[in-house]
């Protein structure tokens, strides 16, 4: 099997994971189960870096998004339950549907129409960064924006505590 088959076999199994699971987690009633939409959607864009022959890149993927982001946004939504005949559980209407896959559609189709009309010259393998380099970066030159992310998860995890707090003394 040639490479740049195989290469575009992957990239469609990809594509298809990233979609499945965007369409679960849009399409859910469950906040659990959008959630595992949203799990399989960060799966399948770190096989997109796998893909893109950046190891690293789809490690972190794993590790920060799938691994803390996720489990941070399940804590959320434990601590914040909302009540069982809440907004969630109403059914939607067809006219919502339609004008939400409208909305989904319109900036795939002005992305398609712009990269059929101007093709992207692309590169056979693209080129590797070393660990060490990027390390040093992180480390200096944006060590600022590496420390800021960890200061918003940090906020985002002690809202969703203080929420559940909340919530369960108004109980």
């Amino acid at each position: 099997m040639n490479q740049t088959l195989a290469a575009q076999l992957l990239f469609a199994l990809y594509a298809l994971v990233i979609l499945a699971g965007g369409l679960a987690a849009v399409l859910a009633r469950n906040l659990v189960r959008a959630m595992v939409g949203l799990v399989m959607t960060l799966f399948g864009v770190a096989g997109l870096y796998l893909l893109l022959n950046t190891p690293f890149m789809a490690f972190m993927q794993i590790l920060i998004y799938v691994g803390a982001v996720v489990v941070l946004i399940f804590f959320a939504i434990m601590l914040t339950r909302s009540p069982a005949g809440g907004e969630e559980a109403k059914p939607r209407a067809g006219r919502q549907a339609l004008l939400a896959g409208l909305a989904g559609l319109a900036p795939a189709a002005v992305l398609g129409a712009a990269l059929l009309a101007n093709p992207l010259a692309s590169a056979t393998r693209p080129a590797e960064v070393e660990l060490k380099l990027l390390g040093a970066h992180l480390l200096t030159s944006y060590v600022l924006a590496f420390e800021l992310i960890s200061v918003v998860l940090f906020i985002a995890m002690a809202g969703a505590v203080l929420l559940g707090f909340t919530r369960r003394k108004g109980q």
